[in-house]
């Protein structure tokens, strides 16, 4: 079969690269394009450890084909630091002990940043839920949750600070 060449954006960066109408977005971005803190875990969909955003959308990249990223924007956990600075997400998983091995943490890192862009101020039982898809052999969920708890905490008081800045 003949290359598909694709246009899209990674991580705020315009990038093209070809590839087969059947390669994954997964092997596209760790195998064409060296992004490999997106892991594969069971490359069914069932483990989250692929997790990225697809036009701010979360997604298992193990089931998007690579042809499909044509004119949408893509973020991984490489886009997750801004300037050298780690996310508080990043910075509280490492602080909480929420990883071990690694293979997962990437892609509950790039949920939970989903869930609290867009609840601010989850409960426990709500971080549970966004971050069901994502499986964990190592740490138990309970160091994750209390990272994602310290996180929202912690972008909450980074917000009124800038709202304060701003009025």
């Amino acid at each position: 079969m003949a290359a598909v060449l694709v246009s899209t954006t990674v991580n705020g960066d315009a990038v093209e690269f070809a590839c087969s109408p059947e390669d994954s977005l997964l092997a596209v971005l760790r195998n064409r394009l060296g992004l490999t803190g997106v892991k594969e875990g069971c490359s069914t969909g069932d483990c989250g450890a692929c997790s990225v955003t697809l036009d701010g959308r979360l997604v298992c990249s193990c089931l998007v084909l690579g042809a499909e990223a044509q004119g949408r924007e893509i973020t991984t956990i490489e886009g997750m630091a801004e300037n050298g600075k780690l996310h508080p997400l990043q910075e509280n998983f490492i602080e909480y002990a929420a990883l071990q091995c690694g293979i997962c943490t990437p892609g509950f890192l790039v949920a939970a940043k989903v869930l609290l862009e867009r609840n601010p101020d989850p409960t426990e039982s709500e971080i549970r839920y966004a971050l069901a898809g994502n499986l964990c052999r190592c740490t138990g969920y309970d160091k994750i949750v209390r990272a994602v708890q310290a996180s929202a905490k912690e972008l909450r008081q980074l917000d009124k600070k800038s709202r304060r800045k701003k009025a």
